[in-house]
């Protein structure tokens, strides 16, 4: 008879188990939500070896305190590095009913709304590049580019000309590329080719096996360009599938042209993400004096795990539970937190004119399914929800009441909202919010209306398919 009770086998059982408990213990003192704590602590129970190493791989933020660590050395050097120094708080020229939304994003954000901006939306690749593009070529001091992907193709080829070319004439050029994104989405890296050259490349946190760091889902999603005074901002990567060309690939998007002081915090944000990415600190550069010629009242929202509250998420339920209109939303990934279910259940349930633009066809079809599971309860309280027709529509857009509006590179999900480092732009500007609003109003014209009869007749195994989707919500 085999003696299986071995020494060995005891020391071996112990020690994996003692890594679940670790872990366990981990996940219930740094977890802020109750489902993603009680999620991992089991997940790691159950699966004693495999449990652990997921947590590592995908529930630990390891950003959070290396971003908190960087900010206290920058803030040592220069505290107005990370705030800009407190003005006044004074009351701009924006409708006096949302006064109090103002006062919310001050509070969440510790930000100073500047007026005098000017924000031109540029749909899709055909008009946003070529922008841009133009933007890079008369820039006679500074380009500052990030991206969270950087894909091979005709287009990633005209913007490393575009930054050769402006380093070559002796313009101060920086590239900042996530670290999973440039390099997951293409096999060909076009900004790799760029370290032969004067241009400057860095990659956020990058994956690694020595030293380990394998923090998959801490991304950096924001997208800045920053052209002396010039800027732009939204959701658009640089790829050529945003370029529309007639495709089954082709992704619908919307990049915005800021001038004004808003330029300046955009170049503070890049330059906040550049020092991270580096690990050191150098001076927020000059950036030449643009004149104020613009109606738009903006203020960034960066929101990441290096921050101990949730600005965004905080925001935009305060928004749309302070609406009194309306409120219009687009977004491609809808897997809205518990606050912002309860702020649209209840903006529908009070009256409002409540309506969610999404895509008909999506480029992660377990968060398109998903989001069915959650609809019914958005439905009975009021809120409309269209799907728009294909290309998929990758834009991300919040209208609120006529003069209230967001734009900028979070979606509503988990992963937007509590892992990847964003950034959003509040816009106070009637003009602004009508161009937005009139954009989603044809993409629901064009779209159709998702209704609880159709939902009602999906078939048993497709209700099941996206309730069993809707349960790894938390982790898409």
């Amino acid at each position: 008879m085999v003696d299986w009770i071995n020494p060995f086998h005891i020391v071996l059982f112990l020690a994996i188990h003692s890594l679940s408990w670790l872990g366990v213990v981990h996940a219930l003192l740094t977890k802020q939500d109750p489902r993603s704590a009680l999620g991992w602590s089991a997940t790691m129970l159950f699966l004693p070896l495999v449990g652990p190493l997921l947590y590592t791989l995908f529930g630990i933020s390891r950003a959070q305190s290396a971003a908190q660590r960087m900010l206290h050395r920058i803030a040592s050097h220069d505290p107005g590095y990370v705030h800009p120094p407190r003005e006044p708080h004074r009351q701009h020229t924006i409708p006096p009913e949302a006064q109090l939304l103002e006062k919310l994003g001050h509070r969440l954000t510790a930000r100073n709304l500047c007026g005098g901006n000017s924000i031109t939306p540029l749909h899709n690749g055909n008009a946003a590049y070529p922008a841009m593009l133009q933007a890079i070529d008369e820039a006679r001091h500074l380009v500052y580019l990030s991206t969270y992907i950087f894909s091979a193709g005709e287009v990633a080829s005209s913007f490393c000309r575009a930054l050769s070319r402006a380093a070559a004439r002796g313009v101060d050029v920086r590239l900042l590329v996530d670290g999973f994104g440039g390099s997951f989405y293409s096999l060909r890296k076009p900004w790799a080719e760029l370290a032969r050259t004067p241009v400057q490349v860095a990659r956020f946190l990058p994956l690694r096996l020595l030293p380990p760091r394998l923090c998959i889902n801490l991304r950096n999603h924001r997208k800045v360009l920053v052209c002396d005074g010039v800027a732009f901002t939204g959701g658009m990567n640089i790829s050529d599938a945003h370029v529309l060309r007639g495709s089954r690939n082709d992704v619908q998007d919307m990049h915005f042209r800021c001038t004004g002081p808003i330029a300046r915090q955009l170049l503070r944000a890049f330059m906040l993400d550049w020092g991270f990415a580096c690990g050191s600190y150098s001076p927020l550069p000059e950036m030449p004096i643009v004149e104020q010629g613009g109606g738009s009242h903006c203020r960034l929202i960066l929101d990441g795990p290096d921050s101990d509250t949730d600005p965004l998420n905080d925001l935009i339920a305060g928004a749309i539970s302070g609406a009194r209109r309306s409120v219009r939303i687009m977004t491609p990934y809808f897997l809205p937190t518990s606050q912002l279910m309860t702020s649209l259940r209840s903006a529908a349930q009070r009256g409002l004119d409540v309506r969610v633009v999404l895509p008909a066809r999506n480029n992660l079809p377990y968060v398109h399914w998903a989001s069915f599971r959650l609809m019914p309860s958005l439905l009975r309280a009021g809120v409309r929800i269209w799907q728009q027709q294909p290309p998929f529509a990758h834009t991300k857009l919040l209208a609120v009441d006529g003069y209230y509006a967001q734009i900028g590179s979070a979606n509503l999900d988990a992963r937007s909202l509590h892992l990847n480092f964003e950034l959003n732009m509040e816009v106070f500007d009637e003009h602004f919010h009508d161009l937005l609003a009139e954009h989603m109003d044809k993409a629901m014209q064009r779209g159709t209306e998702i209704t609880l009869e159709r939902l009602a007749r999906r078939s048993l195994p497709v209700r099941l398919r996206d309730a069993a989707c809707w349960l790894f919500s938390p982790y898409l």
